[in-house]
């Protein structure tokens, strides 16, 4: 018997990279799995049932159990049905695993509205509209699994990926709001981080630190997050929720929630003047370097005028 044997699983965006490993894995440990996805290219264009229906048959061809979805997560209704699809086929939702997702990177300042709701449409939306009728079916019968996807780019942030970004830092607070609304139920929701080198991330820019570079994810094959997706559908993983975990390679860590880092205080009537802040501040700051820093040759008002700039 597998960890998850009989269990009944939603995996959305399942039909490549990182969301496939996923599905795969748990119907090899004995899920029945609903395989979703709609078949978009990597901006959320087109659509084709061929993604999701060559996972079915590979997890058919090796003993499993799943069927097909082609909802979008985009829609309140798509959300919907993804979920009445698993009541329908199995009889019954215990995981919802959230995976689905599309990319319209621009930097911010040539971004157009439409790349910004397109993105926080399908990861952030997408999220709240899956997880909404899972949650109600899953409050109702004391149990349930929810895993969703967050990334660096929106815990630590990347260049270019304001859309995406933004959506998946929301989607890291969901996840801890979520586990709050549903832990007395029985029902746990953490969230994953990946790093994996996937259609999404072949093209990744450096950003300013270069932390996010195309590079950072060479090695790391989308399967190596599997695993972790899935022990945390099973149920010795009962007592762990509200959490995001950072998954590559070989490598899995608890990621620490924001905490206060530094701290200046006033007494009395704890009201900051700007000369006093202009004092104190620096030494909260200190030692702390600055992601994107201007170059050396640009004037910026404020800088000391004793630091060197470039040779022209």
């Amino acid at each position: 018997m597998g960890m998850l044997d009989g269990k009944a699983l939603v995996v959305t965006g399942a039909g490549r990279g990182i969301g496939r490993g996923v599905a795969e894995m748990a119907a090899a440990e004995g899920a029945r799995v609903v395989v979703n996805d709609p078949g978009v290219a990597k901006d959320g264009s087109g659509s084709d049932k061929g993604p999701a229906d060559e996972v079915v048959a590979a997890i058919r061809s090796a003993g499993g159990t799943a069927v097909a979805n082609y909802d979008s997560v985009v829609s309140v209704e798509g959300g919907e049905n993804i979920i009445k699809t698993c009541v329908d086929s199995f009889g019954r939702i215990d995981c919802l695993i959230n995976v689905a997702g599309i990319l319209r990177d621009r930097m911010v300042y040539n971004m157009s509205e439409q790349e910004w709701d397109d993105v926080i449409a399908v990861h952030l939306k997408g999220h709240f509209a899956c997880t909404k009728p899972a949650a109600v079916l899953m409050r109702q019968q004391r149990y349930g699994r929810i895993i969703n996807f967050s990334s660096q780019s929106g815990l630590v942030g990347n260049a270019g990926q304001a859309n995406y970004g933004a959506a998946k830092s929301g989607v890291a607070g969901f996840t801890r709001v979520v586990a709050r609304d549903l832990g007395r139920y029985g029902v746990t929701c953490n969230a994953i981080a990946p790093r994996a080198m996937t259609r999404m991330t072949g093209d990744l820019g450096g950003g300013a630190t270069g932390a996010l570079s195309a590079s950072v994810f060479a090695e790391m094959p989308p399967d190596y997050v599997a695993p972790m997706a899935c022990f945390l559908a099973t149920d010795d993983a009962w007592n762990i929720n509200g959490q995001i975990f950072l998954v590559y390679g070989g490598t899995v860590s608890l990621l620490a929630h924001p905490t206060p880092y530094r701290t200046i205080f006033k007494p009395g009537d704890g009201l900051w003047t700007l000369d006093e802040l202009s004092e104190m501040v620096p030494t909260v700051m200190a030692g702390i370097p600055n992601p994107a820093p201007p170059p050396e040759d640009l004037e910026i008002p404020g800088r000391s005028q004793a630091q060197p700039h470039a040779a022209s």
